[in-house]
């Protein structure tokens, strides 16, 4: 096949390459895997920017990061976010939502620790985040078992606008008053200050509070960043 390629169709194979590509291809790397010299593929390349940006077309070919990625047109990003939102909101049921906000502010947490604050068994929801890749296996904890502990992920940063940890919004704000306070700060596993409001008397919940956090983290979205977003065109 590589043999049979002419200089006319390597902007065409190259174009298909760096659609499958999560990360941008350098030019290096392009012509060992094409068997040409990298003079010959910045020419194709050059050339394939050209038919994109001239031919009106939604994708672009950029040069970042030493390499070559395609991306989103900037004119259509409003309509691509908009799509993207709506897709990944249908992926995650309600019940995977909750765990995701529980794991990301007891992280790392194991199952039966998570089931505890949900009040639920929470293995179903679990496997989810580990599949979608919200969630990952963040070492053993140090009980009887070594059951396994459970962390939030480069990517759910990434889909949230989160730099860090440290941006999730404070639970403490959703409380109604310190005494309720107080109990979250104990179900989520942060040192209590004072004595702790008996559990029959909190309302709302620890499980409500994180709710509405988890509503204003996960309900409201700032616009995505799409130079910096990886898609996963996977139908699961």
């Amino acid at each position: 096949m590589l043999e049979e390629m002419t200089l006319e169709e390597l902007p065409a194979a190259i174009e298909s390459l760096l659609f499958v590509s999560d990360e941008p291809v350098s030019a290096v790397t392009l012509a060992k895997l094409f068997e040409e010299n990298v003079e010959e593929i910045e020419l194709a390349l050059n050339e394939l920017k050209r038919q994109l940006d001239e031919g009106g077309r939604g994708i672009q070919l950029r040069q970042v990061a030493g390499g070559w990625r395609l991306y989103t047109h900037p004119a259509y990003h409003e309509l691509v976010e908009k799509y993207v939102l709506s897709w990944d909101t249908r992926r995650l049921s309600s019940a995977a939502l909750e765990t995701l906000a529980i794991i990301a502010y007891s992280q790392p947490v194991t199952r039966s620790q998570v089931s505890a604050i949900r009040g639920v068994t929470s293995d179903g929801p679990i496997g989810t985040l580990v599949e979608r890749g919200y969630v990952r296996e963040a070492g053993t904890a140090d009980a009887p078992g070594n059951p396994t502990l459970y962390a939030t992920t480069a990517t759910f940063l990434e889909k949230y606008g989160l730099s860090s940890i440290a941006d999730l919004p404070n639970l403490e704000e959703f409380a109604p008053d310190e005494k309720t306070a107080q109990l979250i700060r104990e179900r989520l596993g942060a040192p209590a200050q004072t004595e702790l409001l008996p559990a029959e008397n909190a309302m709302p919940s620890p499980e409500q509070m994180a709710t509405d956090a988890q509503a204003a983290l996960f309900g409201v979205v700032e616009k995505v960043d799409f130079d910096s977003l990886t898609f996963n065109m996977d139908d699961e």
